[in-house]
């Protein structure tokens, strides 16, 4: 194990976000559809998943369904170099199992959340920029706050020269419990499926691929299920707009969010973009575990070749 596991699991990230980017833009769209107000009384410009793609597209354009994506990029190459490094340098030196040589879920799910949480704090800028970006729309597909950015670059200094780096890193308290319940429970249950696979083979001369492919959905599925109550809640704080002082105009902070949405739009509220949120999650972490597996068996290729 080298330094490079952290360099090939930020690269994983960017081409698996590349594929997955509009799924993201369509899941922040709907989580921030209706907000705070009740069932049924606020108008519905995204419908359902498919909906949204044609509204989107024929509205904003076909480029739209990539908005975000430099800060998208900037976001999984952080959060996933430190969460992929952090968890594949303690699961070889054997931190992730069990006496028995076993994969153990609790330390595999401990040492998962630790490297989604510091890459997550550190990328929170990005998912605050990628946030603005994407919910930008017309007049009548509008959802949310409108901030007026014309691109990443802009959006920084315009955030920094307002508030400094407080305002760029505004929201980073509802990483914690977004890393910490998406990340564990996803490199958890990835570890967990692709140890069983490798012990127990559900098919003949099965490949490392088609390990990593199967563990990956199975991770992913776990992280969309924890995660879209977190994401739902970090979407609409990074998103609200902010007084002359960079406080929150509709929120004061996680617990305060997490209490007027149940209050406005009950539980259903925190489920909001679920299956956009699932869709894209659960290619998006196949791909990045599976383009990560794929990396680290070429570097290995090629070490034993020279």
């Amino acid at each position: 194990m080298d330094g490079t596991d952290f360099l090939l699991g930020g690269i994983g990230s960017m081409g698996a976000t590349l594929i997955t980017n509009p799924l993201e833009v369509v899941k922040t769209r709907m989580q921030l559809q209706g907000e705070l107000a009740a069932k049924g009384t606020y108008h519905k410009p995204y419908r359902s998943v498919v909906d949204a793609f044609i509204t989107i597209a024929k509205k904003d354009g076909y480029a739209a369904l990539q908005k975000g994506l430099a800060p998208s990029l900037c976001f999984q190459f952080i959060l996933n170099s430190c969460r992929l490094g952090i968890y594949n340098t303690a699961n070889e030196h054997g931190w992730t199992k069990q006496t028995n040589g076993n994969q153990s879920i609790l330390k595999s799910a401990f040492w998962g959340a630790t490297g989604g949480f510091v890459g997550s704090a550190l990328a929170s800028p990005f998912f605050m920029l990628r946030t603005h970006l994407q919910s930008q729309a017309k007049a009548e597909i509008a959802v949310g706050y409108q901030h007026q950015h014309t691109g990443m670059i802009s959006a920084i200094k315009d955030i920094f020269k307002k508030h400094g780096i407080q305002g760029l890193y505004r929201g980073v308290a509802v990483t914690m419990p977004r890393a910490l319940l998406g990340s564990g429970g996803q490199l958890a249950a990835f570890g967990y499926t692709k140890d069983f696979l490798v012990r127990h083979p559900i098919v003949s001369k099965q490949s490392d691929t088609f390990v990593s492919t199967v563990a990956g959905a199975v991770g992913g599925t776990v992280m969309a299920v924890t995660m879209t109550p977190p994401d739902v809640i970090a979407t609409r704080l990074y998103n609200q707009g902010v007084d002359a002082g960079g406080k929150g105009i509709y929120y004061k902070g996680v617990v305060d969010c997490f209490i007027k949405i149940l209050k406005a739009e009950g539980v259903a509220g925190l489920y909001k973009g679920f299956w956009p949120h699932y869709m894209r999650i659960g290619p998006h972490a196949t791909l990045v575990l599976l383009f990560f597996d794929e990396l680290k068996s070429m570097r290995r290729k090629y070490y034993e070749a020279k």
